[in-house]
């Protein structure tokens, strides 16, 4: 049976896991991520970034939302994995805790400043329950 510190971590990286699935759905089924204005959806699959020609605003869109999505479940995989199946390795090396922090946390600040509440709760939650798990932990 798991400690109560790999169940809190394995909490935390499930939520990010099921954020990043629910990310990578909406990017490819349905419209919840297309702009509510059409003209600025074909505005995006006609231009081009500064960077390149090869391709548009609008794939650009769809390629940052997908990466972005397989980001947070990789997160989530890793560390739910890293949890339950290596909790010593987990939590006895200050280079994944550290990691783990500041990636949930770079999370926090972006959902804070350019996100909607959806997002906001869950990653707060995802936060409260990786540091009740290094809480925990500790004592």
């Amino acid at each position: 049976m798991p400690s109560l510190h790999s169940t809190l971590m394995t909490i935390a990286a499930g939520i990010l896991l099921a954020l990043g699935m629910v990310h990578v759905l909406f990017t490819f089924v349905g419209e919840k991520f297309h702009p509510r204005d059409a003209g600025l959806r074909e505005a995006m699959q006609q231009g081009h970034p500064v960077i390149t020609r090869q391709t548009t605003l609008w794939r650009a869109w769809i390629g940052f939302n997908a990466s972005h999505g397989q980001g947070a479940i990789l997160f989530g995989l890793v560390h739910g994995f890293l949890a339950l199946r290596a909790p010593s390795l987990l939590f006895g090396s200050m280079f994944l805790r550290l990691t783990g922090l500041a990636m949930i946390s770079s999370y926090l600040v972006l959902v804070r400043r350019y996100w909607f509440r959806v997002p906001l709760l869950g990653i707060s939650v995802a936060m409260a329950f990786d540091a009740a798990a290094c809480v925990v932990n500790a004592l």
